[in-house]
């Protein structure tokens, strides 16, 4: 009963503080009370955490209050919390929303996946995650990771160092995932054998890429013909999932983005899908989904 509860009723404070119904905990008996909706909302989030503790996994506040919030959306929350991606160094990585679920199995199911929202929401993490999935169950032969080397107005020829200098802090979250996700001590060896490649937009030009799984994050700073350029790198036997922020576009005044423009341009393509995740979505901190929330807000107050 512990697990479910939590730690000295941690888990039931929440729920007490979260369901329209009155809770009441005698041994290893819990009673319900209040309207029948309510009743019946709390009756389904307490089958779906039992769901959960009989899978070995254990429960967290977070993953609580996510249960709760998808509850109303969807039937089976615990089908979300314990969905596994990929295990590895004793941690599994799964979706924690319902979003980010769709984005998931849209990876499964599509070719070419763009993956839009805002920092936080998981996108290049999850992709990622698939992306080594796939390597290791030889469903591709390499991944490729890469990103526009130029951002916030910034030009390669004005910062210090070699080229491998300039461009390596641009790529570093993309090295930062692939080391919470790889051993570390195979990682130099899958980059030197090029079954990891991690490099900037521009060296993907003049390439067919087979048998890859292919990441383009921070895509809303591509120009339109940077991201045809990339999407026309598709060869035999890859995917690729696309990843950016559409709200922090660093490109010069009147460059339009490449990823925004695409929705438009390739909505109704057959095997590509657009998911779209939001400020709930958000797994970080929790305080980062409120301030992506508020600056929705201040800027939808302006426009």
């Amino acid at each position: 009963m512990v697990n479910v509860l939590g730690p000295h009723d941690e888990f039931l404070r929440i729920l007490e503080r979260d369901l329209d119904a009155e809770i009441h905990v005698r041994g290893n008996e819990i009673t319900l009370s209040g309207t029948p909706t309510g009743v019946a909302q709390a009756s389904d989030v307490m089958t779906e955490l039992v769901t959960i503790v009989r899978t070995g996994q254990g429960l967290t506040t977070d993953a609580v209050e996510r249960l709760i919030a998808m509850a109303s959306e969807h039937d089976h929350p615990a089908e979300v919390l314990t969905q596994n991606i990929l295990s590895t160094r004793g941690r599994t990585i799964r979706p924690k929303t319902l979003n980010q679920k769709r984005y998931v199995d849209a990876i499964d199911a599509h070719t070419i996946v763009f993956g839009i929202g805002p920092a936080g929401t998981g996108k290049t993490y999850l992709a990622m995650a698939k992306a080594v999935q796939a390597l290791q169950s030889r469903q591709v032969n390499r991944i490729i990771m890469t990103r526009p080397a130029i951002e916030a107005g910034e030009r390669l020829g004005f910062l210090p160092g070699t080229l491998s200098d300039k461009i390596d802090p641009y790529l570093r979250p993309l090295y930062d995932a692939l080391h919470d996700m790889v051993d570390p001590d195979s990682v130099p060896k899958l980059l030197a054998a090029n079954t990891i490649e991690v490099a900037p937009l521009a060296y993907m030009r003049g390439r067919t890429l087979n048998d890859a799984f292919i990441i383009l994050d921070e895509a809303q700073n591509t120009s339109m013909e940077q991201m045809k350029m990339f999407l026309t790198r598709l060869g035999f036997n890859s995917r690729i999932v696309v990843t950016g922020d559409v709200t922090q576009v660093d490109l010069p005044n009147g460059m339009k983005s490449g990823l925004r423009e695409v929705q438009g341009i390739l909505d109704d393509v057959d095997d590509i899908a657009f998911c779209r995740l939001t400020s709930h979505d958000v797994v970080r901190h929790r305080l980062v989904g409120k301030i992506v929330a508020a600056y929705d807000r201040y800027e939808g107050g302006i426009t």
